[in-house]
């Protein structure tokens, strides 16, 4: 009898905890969650524009069946131009993908060891970097280094430094988060490192090398490494809860987050690199070890997500516009209803 009567103490217990949390979670977004599913993917994105994000697009590729393009809301909220599918989006991290694959060409090709160091690299960085003699490249990849994220310094993005030895000052000097290998923590200055260690390697632009043997093999015309590269009104625009103006001007150039694709030739990309049909076998293999096949992307006015589902043989990217408050939660919402929604035509 006790027995029944603690299990239904404890019940009621985690009933009224589970009811007073809910207090603390932004009403939209408990709205977004517990809707009724819609019938298809646009109508979800339809709800998602209602929910207060200012413009969406998804692409949505099927194994057997032809890729569909998804938009709504805003392409340009103060001329009122609406959402264009196949509009320019800066694409932020899932930029670093594109780099873990040169780097896996790069070692395959003997040109890079994953075992040489930041020292080995670049002398000049030890005393600048703790533990630079014992950081080696596989553990700038993995987030593995303990070197401190330069976009985490106080007030970063509100006048963010454009030159890569701007950002880099920002860290140097400074104690490591952890000592290497020891955790996982990521950090955009990994992938600043990467890029020049690629350019001192390579003896030019890493950008010149990830067009010529990624972007031009896979016919990706609408991807470019840096935000100069495109015109302007073919980007869309970026906004964030709590500032009027237009994001889309602030141009991020390192290689942690710098490039600007369409949804569309993102998700080739995100294709072929999880089907194995962009990379050899050797080269796969390196890659496997290093990295990881999906990404999400974050930037002042903009958020995405890339990622292949297994189970349905679908990739689906979601590009959203609009960030700061709970939008990146309110996006992360919409992109699981998605997923649900292609994931329930599936097995119909």
């Amino acid at each position: 009898m006790r027995s029944k009567q603690t299990k239904r103490i404890l019940r009621i217990v985690f009933i009224i905890a589970s009811i007073s949390s809910l207090a603390f979670v932004p009403w939209i977004l408990v709205r977004a969650w517990i809707l009724p599913l819609p019938d298809t993917v646009q109508e979800q994105v339809n709800e998602a524009i209602g929910d207060g994000l200012d413009g969406m697009i998804v692409y949505v590729d099927q194994a057997g069946k032809p890729p569909e393009l998804y938009a709504a809301g805003w392409h340009d909220r103060k001329n009122k131009i609406p959402s264009d599918p196949k509009a320019l989006f800066k694409i932020g991290s899932i930029s670093k993908l594109y780099v873990a694959v040169a780097v896996a060409k790069l070692v395959n090709d003997k040109h890079l060891s994953l075992d040489k160091t930041l020292a080995d690299y670049f002398p000049e960085l030890v005393g600048r970097i703790e533990n630079a003699d014992k950081i080696t490249l596989r553990m700038m990849v993995q987030h593995r280094s303990g070197i401190p994220n330069f976009t985490d310094t106080p007030g970063y993005w509100e006048a963010p430094p454009k030159a890569n030895s701007e950002n880099l000052e920002l860290v140097l000097d400074k104690p490591a988060d952890f000592e290497p290998d020891k955790k996982y923590s990521y950090s955009n200055t990994n992938y600043l490192l990467i890029g020049e260690i690629l350019d001192k390697t390579l003896g030019y632009s890493h950008h010149q090398y990830i067009k010529r043997e990624i972007l031009i093999p896979l016919e990706l015309n609408n991807t470019y490494s840096l935000l100069s590269e495109v015109d302007l009104d073919d980007v869309m625009s970026g906004y964030s809860v709590g500032y009027d103006g237009d994001l889309k001007y602030n141009d991020f150039i390192n290689s942690s987050g710098s490039m600007v694709a369409t949804a569309k030739d993102v998700g080739i990309f995100l294709r072929a690199l999880n089907d194995g049909s962009l990379l050899n076998d050797n080269e796969q293999a390196i890659y496997s070890s290093i990295y990881k096949y999906e990404h999400t992307g974050l930037l002042p006015g903009y958020s995405s997500i890339a990622k292949y589902h297994k189970d349905i043989d679908t990739v689906v990217v979601q590009f959203v516009n609009t960030s700061g408050g709970t939008t990146w939660n309110l996006s992360e919402i919409v992109y699981n209803r998605i997923v649900k929604i292609v994931r329930s035509k599936k097995s119909s």
